[in-house]
C-alpha cells in the first residue's frame, strides 16, 4: 500500500507545470579605461536591465574621498542583497573616477583639470552652463581649471563613452546636503533628484545657486536625455551609507517613472537609434559626420548606421564598455585601397599626427575615436581636381585644405557605399 500511495504521488508530481529556478541577478566587475596617469577606472555592474542606471564617485578626489567609501559600501550592499536590483534595471557603481586625484591628495586630475568642469555641455538649451576654461569652484575659488577644450581628459572621454547607452546618473558629491538634477529644465532628471531627496532625508534643489557650474557632468548627462543628478553629502568625510543607500532604493522603485530609455532621433527624415544618435551628438553632429546616407542596419550583433563622413556601429559584445559605439574602422580600408592616394608614404612607418593634424587629432577624440595614424601626412588630388594634405587613421581619414588650413573627415561613408553598390549584380538572378 505505502508503494501505491508513493507510485500515485509521483504521478501527480509529474502532471505539476515545472517552476523555473529564479535567476541569480548577474554581477560583473569591468575596467572601463584608464586614468592619464595609467590607474584603472573600474565599474561593477548589477543586473542586466535595458535601464542602465550608473552612480559615479569621487569625480573630486581626495577631498570627496567619502564618496568614494560611499560607493564601495554601495557595492557591497548590493553584492549582499542582488534581488534589490529590479529586472529592468542594470546598475552599475564606478566608485573613483579620478584616481589622479585621489593619488596626489586634491581635486583636480593629473594635470590639474577638475573634471566636473570639463564637459561639453553645449548640447542642451542653457547656454549659462556651457564649458569654459575659467571655471568657479569651492570657496569661492575662480580658476583656469576647465581644462583646455571641452571633454578634453582622459577621464571626461571614458565616463562620456560609458554613459551613451545610459537612463539615469548619479554624480556624488559633498557637502552641502542637498541633491540637485541637470539645471536646464530636464524633466526626468528633476523627478530624479525629488525622488532622491525625499527618501535620503536631504534638501532637494532645483539650482546649485552658491556658483556657477560649467562644464558640469550632470549638465552634459540632462543634455543628453540622460536623468542625471548630484547628491550633496551633508558632511565632508563621512559616507552617509543610510541616507544614500535609501535615496538609491527609492529611484530603483520608481525606475519606470525617473529613468526614461534612450530616445532614438531623425535627421533629415531618417531615424537613428537612440545610442548611435547620442554618439552623433556628443561626438560632433553633422559638422563631423554629415547626415544619414540610409536607416540603420540592425542585427542581433549589434547596429551599423552610414553617415556622409562615418560608418558608426554598436557591438553588443562590447556593452558596458568605452568602446560600445565606435566610428567603423574604414580608414584602415581606405589605406589599403590608398583611396585618397598613397605610394611611398604609406609604405612608411606611421608618423604620430603632426602639424595641423596633431591639433585636430586630440582636440576631437584623439585614439578613442580616430584611431592610431596609419601613414604620414601626403598631398593627394581629389577628384574635382583640389588639393588636399591627407592622413589615414584606423577609422577615418583627415584631408587638410591648404588654402584654409581646414580639417575635415574625408566622406568615408559615401565610398562604403559607392564601394557595397559596385559589389551588387547588375541585373538581378533569374531563377529557370
Amino acid at each position: 500500500m505505502p508503494h501505491l500511495v508513493l507510485a500515485i504521488l509521483l504521478i501527480i508530481v509529474s502532471w505539476l507545470p515545472s517552476v523555473p529556478p529564479a535567476q541569480a541577478t548577474p554581477i560583473r566587475t569591468v575596467e572601463i579605461g584608464r586614468s592619464a596617469e595609467g590607474r584603472p577606472i573600474e565599474a561593477v555592474i548589477f543586473g542586466d536591465g535595458p535601464r542602465k542606471l550608473v552612480v559615479v564617485g569621487a569625480t573630486h578626489g581626495a577631498p570627496e574621498a567619502n564618496t568614494y567609501r560611499l560607493a564601495l559600501a554601495l557595492i557591497e550592499h548590493f553584492r549582499a542583497n542582488p534581488s534589490e536590483v529590479p529586472p529592468e534595471v542594470r546598475l552599475v557603481i564606478i566608485p573613483l573616477l579620478n584616481p589622479d586625484g585621489m593619488a596626489r591628495g586634491w581635486r583636480f586630475d593629473a594635470a590639474g583639470v577638475d573634471l566636473n568642469r570639463n564637459m561639453d555641455t553645449s548640447h542642451d538649451a542653457c547656454p549659462e552652463n556651457d564649458w569654459r576654461q575659467r571655471v568657479q569652484g569651492a570657496r569661492g575659488i575662480v580658476s583656469d581649471t576647465g581644462g583646455p577644450y571641452p571633454d578634453s581628459q582622459v577621464e571626461t572621454r571614458l565616463i562620456r563613452a560609458f554613459l551613451l547607452d545610459a537612463a539615469g546618473a548619479i554624480f556624488l558629491h559633498s557637502n552641502a546636503g542637498l541633491v540637485f538634477p541637470a539645471s536646464c529644465e530636464h524633466q526626468p532628471s528633476i523627478a530624479m533628484a525629488q525622488v532622491y531627496a525625499a527618501a535620503a532625508g536631504y534638501e532637494y534643489a532645483r539650482f546649485w545657486d552658491r556658483y556657477a557650474i560649467t562644464g558640469g557632468m550632470h549638465d552634459w548627462a540632462g543634455g543628453l536625455g540622460i536623468a542625471a543628478i548630484t547628491p550633496e553629502l551633508v558632511t565632508g568625510d563621512q559616507p552617509e551609507v543610510a541616507e544614500n543607500l535609501a535615496g538609491l532604493r527609492a529611484v530603483l522603485t520608481h525606475a519606470d517613472e525617473v529613468l526614461p530609455l534612450p530616445a532614438p532621433g531623425i535627421i533629415n527624415d531618417t531615424p537613428v537609434p537612440a545610442v548611435i544618435y547620442r554618439f552623433w551628438r556628443a561626438l560632433g553632429g553633422a559638422e563631423r559626420f554629415g547626415a544619414p546616407l540610409a536607416p540603420a542596419e540592425i542585427s542581433p550583433a549589434g547596429m551599423r548606421q552610414r553617415f556622409a563622413r562615418a560608418v558608426i556601429v554598436v557591438d553588443e559584445t562590447l556593452r558596458d564598455t568605452a568602446t560600445y559605439v565606435q566610428m567603423a574602422p574604414l580608414g584602415a580600408e581606405a589605406a589599403a585601397a590608398q583611396a585618397y592616394g598613397g605610394g611611398e608614404a604609406m609604405g612608411r612607418p606611421a608618423d604620430w599626427p603632426s602639424g595641423p593634424f596633431a591639433a585636430y587629432w586630440q582636440r576631437n577624440g584623439g585614439q578613442m575615436l580616430f584611431g592610431d595614424p596609419l601613414s604620414a601626412p601626403l598631398t593627394t588630388t581629389l577628384p574635382d581636381g583640389s588639393q588636399r594634405v591627407v592622413q589615414y587613421f584606423e577609422r577615418a581619414v583627415l584631408l587638410l585644405d591648404p588654402a584654409t588650413n581646414q580639417i575635415e573627415l574625408a566622406p568615408l561613408g559615401e565610398w562604403e557605399m559607392a564601394r557595397a553598390q559596385l559589389t551588387l549584380p547588375l541585373a538581378p538572378h533569374t531563377i529557370r
